[in-house]
């Protein structure tokens, strides 16, 4: 008898909230479509302990090693809103978020237009709750809920020749005011090679802490690829466009001698103005050492087999 074991990585929602609070969520994440989950949500918002009742009674469970909704949700990058830390969640309230529609483009067999609930199947996203940590000149560890982008890369059927898939953010000046200054050739892009899109840990995250994404933080949907810098997992996703030849993406362009298209977390790769080696995690004083591969290295080292890091970074 096959027994499935859950990655260590992998949260059931009983993990995350209170039994009585997670059975209501499991009956109205049934509901067909993004609009009537978000609206069920909201109706349900006060019933929700923004800290999420549970992670403060047992201190000694692995919830306890979350970051807080605060900050999650308060200390985020996100320029098409401004680039303080503080300015996505003073500003991204103003994003329309419903309806949204995601263009799948290139070498695949089922392009077009897709609405989000078209695109996303919302049933699998119940009991999907992942325990992630994400690196960008910070830490944090994330309950993100969402589905492998794989199972959205299956349902498009790339063609076999394609080898990347390439995402775009949104760009809407009357907005995100963020756009007003050149900080970025815009819209925001990123890519991945399709195997890296294919690992399971790579997710397409709808939303985070028992609730749908704050617009802060990508919604109403973001790519999540916790063994890569926080800036390759790119937010407010309305492109999907697969390619025979690598991407370009936005920071490699803006500056191609500080940020590669892989850009694994790699202790051994300091960027030109900085040392990689350590790393802060939120809502800690001091610092911690950086592990390869952000702590994933059994998951996805072997993409990497024979790749010179240094290089490739």
């Amino acid at each position: 008898m096959l027994i499935k074991s859950r990655e260590s990585w992998m949260l059931s929602e009983n993990d995350v909230t209170d039994k009585d609070i997670y059975l209501n969520r499991r009956s109205f994440m049934k509901m067909s479509g993004a609009a009537a989950l978000a609206g069920t949500i909201a109706s349900h918002a006060q019933a929700v302990d923004r800290d999420i009742a549970g992670y403060k009674k047992d201190p000694s469970s692995l919830s306890s090693e979350l970051t807080s909704y605060e900050a999650v949700t308060g200390y985020n990058n996100f320029y098409e809103f401004g680039m303080g830390k503080d300015d996505p969640a003073k500003y991204a309230h103003k994003l329309t978020t419903d309806p949204w529609t995601v263009k799948v483009s290139g070498l695949a067999e089922k392009t077009g237009t897709y609405a989000l609930e078209d695109l996303i199947d919302f049933k699998a996203v119940e009991e999907r709750i992942y325990r992630l940590r994400c690196v960008e000149a910070w830490s944090m560890v994330v309950p993100w809920i969402g589905i492998p982008l794989k199972d959205i890369i299956k349902k498009l059927e790339p063609k076999s020749e394609a080898r990347y898939v390439a995402f775009k953010t949104l760009k809407r000046k009357s907005e995100m005011r963020g756009l007003r200054w050149p900080v970025l050739d815009w819209p925001y892009q990123e890519g991945l090679r399709l195997d890296e899109a294919m690992n399971p840990l790579t997710l397409m995250a709808v939303g985070l802490y028992g609730d749908l994404l704050p617009n802060q933080n990508g919604a109403p949907l973001r790519l999540v690829v916790p063994w890569k810098y926080g800036f390759k997992s790119i937010k407010s996703v309305v492109n999907i466009d697969f390619t025979r030849r690598e991407p370009m993406t936005s920071w490699k362009r803006s500056a191609p001698r500080e940020y590669g298209f892989y850009s694994n977390v790699n202790p051994e790769v300091d960027h030109p103005r900085w040392s990689q080696s350590t790393e802060r995690r939120i809502g800690e004083w001091g610092r911690r050492d950086t592990l390869m591969f952000n702590g994933y290295e059994e998951q996805v080292a072997e993409m990497y087999t024979g790749m010179d890091l240094k290089k490739y970074f």
